[in-house]
């Protein structure tokens, strides 16, 4: 943000439902989550808009797309996004995310989400086997990841990791920007960044070398460039 607004950018953030200071709100699926971003587009009446759509975050921005059209927005930014489609199976072969591993993360979360969120942050900054930010860092994410609602985080990790957007990738059509780090072990930049650059013909791929899944923490500064680069074209 700081980076934006010092180029004179002006910056637009929200907690998505059940996170941060928004309040719990079923359902969690990526159609309810479109909405309320089309709903914030529409309140605060943007035009031009660019969407920068990180992790999560990216199924929002093409399911925003598919669903509410791209009249007032101007482009659109995947920064280590889910998209096109997590999940492992016969149909996406694919697909980085198993259903045994996303089993096991949301019985983990259930379990203890203490526990889980620490092992989370440390894989969601991490290369390999190197912690890519300060411990000081890893510990403010891990305090806004307990802001959520459990139930929350369980069924927003249930429609990142199921959702198919192949077919929402297809009606992208503005300027769009690929960020991906080539280190993401949460959002593997072969089953997610380059089949996104794929299915988006027009698209620009930058790829962030040694990079984790937290890229625009740890590697803030190739973060910030690119996207600036991006928005100044």
């Amino acid at each position: 943000m700081g980076a934006l607004t010092a180029a004179g950018h002006r910056v637009i953030t929200y907690d998505r439902r059940g996170f941060g200071q928004s309040e719990p709100q079923h359902p969690y699926t990526y159609d309810a989550l479109a909405g309320d971003l089309s709903a914030l587009v529409d309140a605060l009446d943007l035009h031009d808009a660019v969407l920068v759509g990180f992790s999560m975050g990216g199924g929002e921005v093409a399911r925003y797309l598919a669903k509410h059209g791209s009249d007032r927005i101007g482009s659109v930014v995947f920064a280590a996004a889910v998209t096109p489609y997590m999940l492992h199976t016969s149909g996406n072969p694919e697909g980085p995310l198993k259903k045994t591993e996303a089993a096991a993360m949301a019985a983990q979360l259930t379990t203890n989400r203490e526990k889980f969120f620490d092992g989370f942050t440390t894989d969601f900054f991490s290369a390999g086997d190197t912690l890519c930010v300060s411990e000081a860092q890893r510990q403010e994410a891990i305090g806004m990841c307990l802001q959520a609602n459990k139930l929350a985080a369980l069924e927003c990790m249930a429609s990142f990791g199921s959702t198919d957007f192949r077919e929402d990738l297809e009606q992208v059509t503005v300027p769009t920007l690929v960020l991906h780090g080539d280190a993401d072990g949460v959002v593997p930049l072969e089953g997610s960044g380059q089949r996104t650059h794929q299915a988006i013909p027009h698209s620009e791929l930058v790829v962030i070398p040694a990079a984790p899944h937290g890229l625009n923490v740890s590697h803030a500064d190739e973060f910030n460039a690119a996207l600036l680069g991006f928005l100044s074209r």
